[in-house]
């Protein structure tokens, strides 16, 4: 893969190990200063017995049930952190965080089996709701808060709660005046008033059990990143780009006066389009990417340009029309429909 080939030695060297060969540890990695803010959080918050065990593993997450929280393994290495950089974006420090809260939710509603109860199961309904990947949500719905990209919380009960929890557990989120008269307001207030209650008890399930360690990963860093990649791969396997994309820019022409290659201008701009779809849309950030690449790719091979006095408007339409393919995928599953 092209990532693979410009990668510097020191990191090619590593890819054809076993995960668990590179004797990855939480403990004394970058990422683990994060966990212990995380815990700072937590008692500043009053919750002085909930603490979540952290570990490595293949992706974020909470396995249902469990109160832990998963962390990314390449988060604990510089080597695989800029691997992952030029793979699919790595997470900044803020994401991190905003991550590590989410998680915390999760962790912090399975502690205390707040799911089990009816005053849960009033504000975010049932927690055995079947989870489904492609979801409708309803874009500026004020029954819900905003946390991580996009309307997460618009997914699942259980996502719901705990993006209520990271917000509440924000510093400087400014929740109570932020979500004042949202209906969205009540669950945070649930939040903050369950903490209180709890804050100063042990959790009913202190331990939690985890889902694939980091020792245990048994692929290679190779195949590990070649079947991200090849994920994002098949959903634009077959997306018609040409007659849009034809529309947007300007077709080949022998005239080079105040033109410019239109994937030119696309790679410029890639990050920040990348980074608002996601926000806005909720796509996830490694398929954002991967669709403005294809179309600058595509945009290349056609060998369509750009007027510099219209860079703007190329990039608006550019925009729109990438966020337009963004939410097909995520209402119905497919970025184009025949």
């Amino acid at each position: 893969m092209q990532a693979f080939e410009k990668a510097p030695p020191e990191v090619q060297e590593l890819l054809p190990k076993r995960i668990r060969e590179l004797g990855l540890k939480l403990e004394g990695s970058t990422v683990e200063k994060f966990v212990h803010e995380l815990y700072r959080e937590l008692a500043r918050k009053g919750l002085t017995k909930f603490r979540p065990v952290c570990y490595l593993t293949d992706e974020w997450g909470c396995p249902s049930g469990e109160p832990v929280i998963g962390i990314p393994f390449y988060l604990a290495d510089a080597k695989l952190a800029a691997l992952e950089k030029a793979m699919n974006d790595l997470e900044d420090e803020r994401e991190i965080f905003m991550y590590m809260r989410h998680e915390a939710g999760h962790a912090f509603n399975y502690a205390y089996r707040l799911y089990q109860t009816p005053e849960w199961r009033e504000l975010f309904g049932p927690f055995r709701r079947p989870y489904r990947e492609h979801y409708r949500p309803v874009p500026f719905s004020r029954r819900y808060v905003r946390h991580i990209a996009g309307w997460y919380a618009q997914k699942h009960p259980d996502e719901d709660f705990a993006e209520t929890f990271a917000v509440w557990l924000t510093p400087g989120s400014n929740w109570r005046q932020r979500y004042r008269g949202w209906p969205a307001l009540k669950k945070l207030r649930y939040a903050d008033r369950i903490a209180r209650r709890v804050g100063d008890r042990e959790p009913i399930r202190a331990r939690g059990r985890t889902d694939v360690t980091v020792e245990e990963m048994e692929t290679t860093v190779a195949e590990f990143f070649s079947e991200q990649a090849s994920k994002e791969s098949e959903m634009l396997a077959d997306l018609p780009l040409d007659t849009d994309l034809s529309d947007i820019f300007l077709k080949p022409s022998r005239r080079r006066k105040g033109i410019r290659a239109a994937c030119e201008l696309i790679q410029e701009n890639r990050k920040p389009i990348v980074d608002k779809i996601t926000y806005w849309t909720g796509l996830r950030r490694p398929l954002s990417k991967s669709l403005i690449e294809s179309i600058e790719k595509r945009a290349d091979r056609l060998k369509l340009s750009v007027d510099r006095s219209r860079e703007a408007e190329h990039l608006v339409e550019l925009a729109a029309y990438a966020t337009t393919l963004a939410m097909n995928y995520l209402t119905r599953g497919k970025f184009v429909h025949s």
